[in-house]
């Protein structure tokens, strides 16, 4: 790795660290936050996620387009650190009082605010990441790496924390962020040579046909089926931490053992970043993508089919195992079957869009589900529906013996010309 590919390495894993620390002091507790502080019960809460979807799904394509627009400048990570760094004041000083006067304006006004700032932000950030690396030339998975183990971190603290109080978690969440902007002073932006011009284009010349001739493609659509299966793993994380913490005999228990499962998940997480684009470069882009989703659908079933802090803990780290496939994957499918110059959009259209989209229409009816049929039910019922997705996606999207033959032909046809 070059002395410059190094530096841009460290900076960037630096971000994401500090990214998913920050969303992790401030969110990974907060199902057990809005029932156990604010005295919230389930269908309350699947309301208030299904907010955040809501926003999220909105700004995604607007962020994807912005920073495809700005190709390798700033200024979109700019807005986005300064709402991370307003994390602390908002759940302590807005969220809270509000969520206790009026449910549905406190779900609005904190699904703009998390959907903006983290499910819509984190999209933003991992693309501008992505598209670095395959410029500058080191892995993205390595970048990405970081990233669990910054949710990692301030996971294995916040049980422990949210025992003594609540609001320190959000505090550490604010210095995080601060963190966060003081690196991105010392990100240069990414001047490209001839080569990587070629490749990438003028990403100022985009136009919005540009990114809606994307909904003619077979292969955009053939994601989206794919990316609607996957959604239920949003769902499923979304109040998993009540169901756990129910396992325990005590709350403080439950809050305690739930920071060291999530932690241990995340720390496994962050060794599969590191492996996974070994076996993504293996088996190819759609293989890896179909195994997520059949390990992800193992998970879901598994969870409500066994019994137990122990065998339910198992269920929840397959997860280190799937995501890292999956993230790697689904970029390795958009570099290899799309415009560059789209890449930002795609991912945040065609997978953190479509995934919010499904999210805001199941987080209710998964919360009514827990409430009336109970968890286990409801996770049979989410992921059999997972698994039939997967299905049909299998036959959907070509694999890459298919992406070789149409790359022969194109080259074919420059020759031959």
């Amino acid at each position: 790795m070059k002395k410059s590919s190094r530096q841009y390495y460290f900076l960037l894993s630096g971000l994401f660290f500090f990214f998913f620390f920050t969303w992790s002091s401030s969110f990974s507790l907060i199902s057990i936050w809005l029932g156990q502080t604010l005295g919230l019960k389930g269908m309350d809460t699947g309301i208030i996620f299904s907010a955040i979807s809501i926003v999220a799904l909105c700004l995604q394509p607007l962020y994807g387009f912005i920073q495809d627009k700005l190709g390798l400048r700033k200024q979109l990570l700019w807005v986005i650190g300064i709402l991370l760094l307003m994390s602390g004041p908002f759940y302590i000083f807005i969220y809270a009082p509000i969520l206790k006067m009026n449910v549905i304006f406190g779900a609005a006004l904190g699904g703009i605010y998390i959907g903006a700032t983290f499910f819509a932000g984190i999209g933003a950030l991992e693309s501008y990441i992505e598209r670095v690396s395959r410029i500058t030339g080191f892995e993205y998975g390595r970048a990405r790496m970081w990233g669990s183990l910054g949710w990692a971190t301030a996971t294995f603290f916040a049980g422990f924390l949210f025992n003594i109080n609540p609001n320190i978690n959000f505090i550490l969440a604010s210095l995080s962020a601060a963190v966060f902007l003081v690196i991105l002073c010392f990100v240069k932006v990414v001047k490209i040579d001839a080569l990587g011009q070629l490749e990438y284009g003028k990403t100022s010349q985009l136009k919005i046909s540009d990114a809606l001739g994307l909904l003619k493609l077979s292969q955009f659509w053939a994601l989206v089926v794919f990316v609607i299966g996957v959604s239920m793993y949003n769902v499923y994380d979304q109040q998993f931490s009540v169901y756990f913490s129910h396992q325990f005999a005590t709350q403080e228990e439950g809050n305690r053992m739930y920071g060291f499962l999530n932690s241990l998940q995340v720390f496994l997480e962050a060794g599969g970043m590191a492996l996974a684009p070994f076996l993504v470069n293996r088996i190819g882009a759609k293989n890896s993508l179909i195994l997520s989703g059949a390990i992800m659908t193992l998970r879901i079933v598994g969870s409500g089919l066994v019994e137990g802090p122990a065998m339910i803990s198992a269920m929840k780290l397959l997860h280190a195992v799937e995501l890292p496939i999956l993230l790697i994957a689904i970029f390795k499918f958009i570099s290899t079957r799309f415009d560059h110059r789209l890449s930002a959009t795609l991912y945040l259209v065609g997978f953190q869009f479509v995934s919010q989209v499904c999210a805001s229409f199941l987080a209710p009816l998964a919360g009514y589900g827990y409430d009336c049929i109970g968890f286990a039910n409801t996770y049979l019922l989410m992921g059999c529906a997972t698994g039939v997705f997967m299905l049909i996606a299998a036959f959907l999207l070509k694999g890459d013996k298919h992406l070789k033959s149409v790359i022969r032909g194109t080259v074919n046809e420059r020759v031959t010309n």
